[in-house]
């Protein structure tokens, strides 16, 4: 028989051994997310995004239900929802093809881009 206790002595330290490096990682998973946790969205940040919000909101309601100037220079003017529904169906029963190119031509109008400036001529010129 063999009666060395090296087996039973290597058997417990290879349990340690293992039991020890699954605390390390817990403690390392532990340590990491307890760090690496963002600060939580304060009270008066997320009051100042609710207002922000509500006034983004606020300004889009305007914009659909009143009538005002885009650009006067050229002449475009913000409709109403409903009128600009009810001038369109006006436009276009009566004759479609003079409304679509009447559209074209406003938009081309609105998005026209400005006149190039003049280049400086050279000083040698």
């Amino acid at each position: 028989m063999n009666s060395d206790p090296r087996p039973e002595r290597t058997g417990l330290a290879y349990l340690i051994t293992v039991l020890g490096s699954f605390l390390i990682v817990a403690g390392l998973v532990w340590a990491m997310q307890h760090y690496t946790q963002p600060a939580p969205l304060g009270e008066e940040r997320a009051a100042v995004r609710a207002k922000a919000l509500s006034e983004l909101r606020a300004v889009e309601v305007e914009a659909l239900n009143t009538t005002g100037w885009v650009d006067a220079n050229k002449g475009i003017v913000r409709l109403r929802i409903d009128d600009a529904i009810n001038w369109v169906e006006q436009q276009w029963g009566q004759d479609p093809a003079a409304a679509r190119s009447n559209l074209i031509s406003r938009v081309e109008k609105a998005t026209a881009l400005p006149p190039k400036a003049p280049e400086k001529p050279s000083q040698f010129e």
